[in-house]
C-alpha cells in the first residue's frame, strides 16, 4: 500500500497532481453520510482491513512518500516472481501499462480482465507503449490535462505502431506527428503540447518505479523474510462480529491454507 502522503516526487514535479479529487464515496447504497461520517468511515474501513490482513499470510508494506502504485510496480517485476502469474486487482488504467505474458489486471468496479492480448484488442496500444498513450490523453482524476480533443481511441487510430510490440518514445511519437501535420489537426496539436506529454509521461510511467534505493531494500526484506501464517479462527470471529460470519469462504480458507503449506516446502 501506498505510504502517508503519496508520491512526493510526482508532487514536486506537478504541485496539481490529484489535486482536486472528490472524496471516494464508501458506501455506495447508502446516500446519507455527512463528508465526516464519510471520513471516519474510511478511517474504520482501513483499520479494519489491516486487521483482517495481520490474521493472513499476506504481506503488508507501507513506504512513507511512496504511491503504492510504485510499489506495486516494483513487486510485479521483481526478479523472486519470475515466472508467476501476477494480478494486479485495481480499477486503475494505469496499470495497463505493467500487463505482460505473466501479468493481468483485474478490475472490479468494471468486472473486466485485461491481460496484455486484450488490451490490445480492445484499445489497440501494446502496454509497452500504454503509458505514452495516456500522457496524450490524460488523467481527469489526476489533474493531469492532455493534448485536447485526443483520446485513447484517437491515439490508436492516428498513431497505429502503438500496437507493436515495441516500446516507443516521446522523440518517435513527435516525429511521426511532424510528418503527417496539416493532414489532420490531432498531429498538430500533439506537436504543440509536446511540453505536457512529456510531464505527464514522467508522472504516469511505471515501467521505472519512483523508489529509492533504501525503498526497493525494505521491499526485498519484506518480501524475503515474511513468514505466512493463517489465523482462521480468528477470521471467523471478526466476520461474525462485523455481520457476515455467516458467508461460505471455504476456498478462500483453503487457498490460505495452502499459501502457508507451499511457504514451508
Amino acid at each position: 500500500m501506498g505510504g502517508e502522503g503519496g508520491s512526493q516526487r510526482r508532487k514536486s514535479q506537478n504541485k496539481g497532481y490529484k489535486e482536486g479529487r472528490k472524496p471516494i464515496r464508501l458506501n455506495r447504497d447508502i446516500r446519507n453520510l455527512t463528508e465526516n461520517e464519510e471520513i471516519s468511515n474510511k478511517i474504520w474501513q482501513q483499520t479494519r482491513l489491516v486487521e483482517y490482513l495481520n490474521e493472513l499470510p499476506i504481506v503488508q508494506l507501507m513506504l512513507p512518500a511512496v504511491e503504492a502504485d510504485d510499489i506495486i510496480s516494483v513487486v510485479v517485476q521483481h526478479p523472486s516472481f519470475a515466472g508467476w502469474q501476477k494480478v494486479i486487482v485495481s480499477s486503475d488504467k494505469d496499470f495497463f501499462q505493467l500487463c505482460d505474458g505473466e501479468t493481468i489486471v483485474f478490475r472490479p468496479i468494471q468486472k473486466q480482465i485485461i491481460n496484455q492480448t486484450g488490451l490490445v484488442e480492445q484499445h489497440g496500444i501494446h502496454p509497452k507503449n500504454f503509458a505514452l498513450a495516456r500522457a496524450i490523453a490524460g488523467d481527469k482524476s489526476d489533474n493531469l490535462p492532455g493534448v485536447g480533443g485526443v483520446g485513447l481511441p484517437t491515439i490508436s487510430k492516428r498513431f497505429p505502431f502503438l500496437a507493436e510490440d515495441v516500446s516507443y518514445d516521446i522523440d518517435t511519437l513527435m516525429k511521426y506527428s511532424k510528418e503527417h501535420a496539416g493532414k489532420v489537426k490531432a498531429y498538430t496539436n500533439v506537436l504543440e503540447k509536446r511540453a505536457v506529454v512529456e510531464e505527464n509521461y514522467r508522472l504516469m510511467q511505471l515501467y521505472t518505479p519512483s523508489v529509492s534505493v533504501q525503498g526497493r531494500q525494505k521491499i526485498n526484506y519484506a518480501l524475503g523474510n515474511f513468514k505466512p501464517e493463517f489465523a482462521k479462527t480468528n477470521v471467523k470471529a471478526m466476520m461474525i462480529e462485523d455481520g457476515f460470519g455467516v458467508v461460505n469462504f471455504v476456498d478462500m480458507y483453503a487457498w490460505m491454507n495452502k499459501i502457508v503449506a507451499d511457504s514451508r516446502i
